[in-house]
């Protein structure tokens, strides 16, 4: 197949079939396509033959696909042959950094938690000798599904052609950049990018965040002027790589998936006269309507309830008569004590938590995030590895968050926080013994998302409380369990 040949509705690896012509560049066309097998959307790009650098696009493809932060856009496929060269990525919808400033400035804890997550990505990236060299408001995407993403790693420098000596400098500077859009609306740059306006200068070198935007912490300033804006650190040293800013932004309140709330109906407009009509500014009273006289028929129903009436006086009265007459038949007294009161359930706090995972191979998952879902923290989480299907890639019927309560404890209820996004299936387990045949489950929930509440359907008590997640939401391409706060309560005494 030419290049020539590649049009709507061509198919590429007998799976994905070309249907919207994105945008074209330098030879390079990017496509969004259908995996028809899978049936989603993807990304695809195809290059003409006269394309200089196919090898090296693919290549940095291929190693890209093997990263495995949910929040860098996955790679599906990449091939370079004699006919047609292509990448094939996650499709990923939302809106980027570019489009959220269209309004102006974000709030300054919301930028710093964006690029915050886009640090520790490319963080991760950088452990495996991957990097992006080419960060812009367009490569940073809050999606539809309330999570961020990056795009573009190791792809889009290849595309360009970009090589640098130092690519994790090049890489914190350019989440500096990043922080800076985030905070004022413009791009500390010579010329605009992404529709956002040059970043003021003073004396020859570009405003801090502070100088550009009112409200701006202190803390976030600082730490823009460390990783972009060399003349204004005041002697501290620069952020250098994606790690050391991901550390500056460790303490930022990350995005929680906030749960949609319908907004409550608007009041009902006022009366509007005009002036044609005149207004009538007179007090009127209101006249409930008069019922109606009752029929013949109700005034023989309710000559009937009276008659009954006196019928019932009548046998009392009869029967407190023969209770006097007779003193050695004392009435029961009704007790006047209260009932007794029931003490409301108690916040028991788990002793430790580890990612629990017995049919695994490595037996472990994610236990040194676990404690980060006891923390009572809503920006801290737990999760599961990442999956290629919810059905865990049908490698085991389940994985879970297990709590050790430190001692056996009575379990009225489990309240877990996850994400908004629904398709989780999770049981609640209690038992004695950290084994999973000694877990038994007291409770389901299917399709859950937010906050949710397992309630043992009997009384439970054990040591161990297990949260078991039997199916994934999924997630940019990719299915794992998150778990952002869990309380459990345990019934109070009276």
């Amino acid at each position: 197949m030419s290049a020539s040949a590649v049009e709507p509705g061509t198919r590429l690896a007998e799976r994905f079939r070309l249907e919207d012509r994105v945008s074209e560049s330098e030879g390079a066309t990017l496509w969004k396509a259908i995996d028809e097998i899978l049936a989603r959307p993807v990304a695809v790009h195809t290059f003409d033959s006269d394309f200089p650098r196919v090898t090296e696009v693919v290549t940095a493809a291929r190693a890209a696909s093997r990263l495995t932060d949910p929040r860098l856009t996955q790679v599906f496929d990449a091939a370079e042959d004699d006919d047609l060269a292509y990448v094939v990525s996650e499709w990923v919808t939302g809106d980027s950094l570019a489009d959220l400033l269209a309004g102006g400035p974000l709030e300054p804890e919301r930028a710093a938690a964006l690029v915050a997550e886009a640090a520790e990505a490319l963080a991760h990236a950088h452990e495996h000798d991957l990097h992006h060299l080419c960060l812009r408001p367009g490569n940073l995407i809050w999606t539809t599904g309330n999570t961020v993403k990056v795009l573009g790693v190791a792809v889009d420098a290849a595309l360009a052609g970009l090589t640098t000596d130092d690519p994790a400098l090049d890489d914190a500077e350019g989440l500096g950049r990043l922080l800076y859009a985030g905070l004022t609306g413009h791009w500390p740059g010579d010329e605009e990018e992404g529709g956002l306006p040059a970043a003021p200068m003073d004396d020859g070198h570009f405003c801090t965040p502070r100088q550009v935007t009112a409200g701006v912490p202190g803390y976030l300033d600082t730490i823009t002027c460390r990783a972009v804006l060399p003349e204004s650190r005041r002697g501290q040293s620069a952020l250098a790589t994606p790690a050391e800013v991901a550390e500056a932004l460790g303490d930022v309140a990350r995005p929680l998936p906030i749960p949609y709330t319908p907004a409550p109906p608007p009041p009902p407009a006022p009366a509007v006269a005009s002036r044609s009509e005149g207004l009538d500014t007179r007090q009127h009273l209101y006249i409930p309507p008069q019922p109606k006289p009752p029929s013949t028929l109700n005034r023989a129903l309710m000559t009937f309830v009276v008659l009954l009436v006196i019928a019932a006086v009548g046998v009392g009265a009869w029967t407190l008569g023969r209770k006097l007459g007779n003193p050695g038949q004392q009435p029961v007294a009704e007790s006047s004590a209260p009932p007794s009161a029931t003490a409301e359930p108690q916040i028991v706090k788990p002793s430790a938590a580890t990612g629990f995972d017995p049919l695994g191979d490595d037996r472990a998952e994610h236990p040194e995030l676990a404690k980060d879902a006891i923390d009572g923290k809503p920006d801290t989480f737990w999760k599961t590895t990442n999956y290629v299907s919810a059905t865990l890639g049908n490698l085991k019927p389940g994985v879970g968050l297990l709590l050790d309560m430190g001692k056996p404890t009575k379990i009225a209820d489990v309240i877990a926080t996850l994400p908004d996004t629904p398709g989780a299936d999770i049981e609640l387990k209690v038992g004695d013994s950290a084994d999973l045949s000694a877990l038994k489950t007291v409770g389901k929930q299917k399709d859950a998302s937010g906050k949710v509440t397992l309630t043992p359907d009997k009384p439970a008590t054990g040591q161990y409380v297990l949260i078991w997640f039997t199916r994934l939401p999924a997630d940019g391409g990719k299915f794992h369990g998150t778990i952002y706060d869990v309380v459990v309560y345990s019934p109070g005494t009276a």
